[in-house]
Formats: C-alpha cells, structure tokens, sequence
C-alpha cells in the first residue's frame, strides 16, 4: 500500500473500497449500470480517535459498511470513501 498525505481527523477512517462484481457465480457477466456498489473495502488511513473514543480498526482491515454510509472522494485518481469508525459494520 502506498503511503497517503490524506490524515483523517478524530474518529474518521479512509477505506478503498473492493471493486464491483463483474460477473455472477455462474459465469454471467453484469453490465456497468447493473453492478452494485461494493459494501466492503480496506482501511488505509485511520483518525487518532477522541478523548472518550479509541479506534478499533487500524490500517489494513478489511471491513464491511453500510451501503450508503460515509462520504465518496477521488484522490489521486483513486476512489475512496471517508467515514466515522461507527458507521462500520464489521471487521472481516
């Protein structure tokens, strides 16, 4: 993983998220407007916390979250998404 400048404040977490399914199980392949949106991804750049909060999740997780939980920003031609450490729904 390449080193970010992007430092998230309090309790927010980075997360690359997965890419989009492009086939099914079965071999069928799921068009552009078809595919949904990923619901889990990788941590790469975590908050420091609050005084009455500690992070649980550190750099390198892979996490699940709500479909549409936390804030889409490109970086550096990458897609990421930004959000609070509570709106994770669990570590994979």
């Amino acid at each position: 993983m390449a080193e970010l400048s992007i430092k998230p404040l309090a309790d927010r977490v980075l997360i690359e998220p997965a890419p989009a399914e492009t086939t099914t199980l079965s071999g069928i392949i799921i068009p552009d407007t078809a595919q949904e949106k990923p619901q889990k991804g990788i941590v790469v750049a975590v908050g420091n916390g609050t005084k009455d909060f500690d992070m649980t999740v550190k750099v390198g997780d892979q996490v699940l979250y709500g479909k549409y939980s936390g804030t889409e920003l490109k970086f550096e031609g990458n897609d990421y998404l930004m959000m609070r450490e509570s709106d994770l729904l669990a570590i994979i």
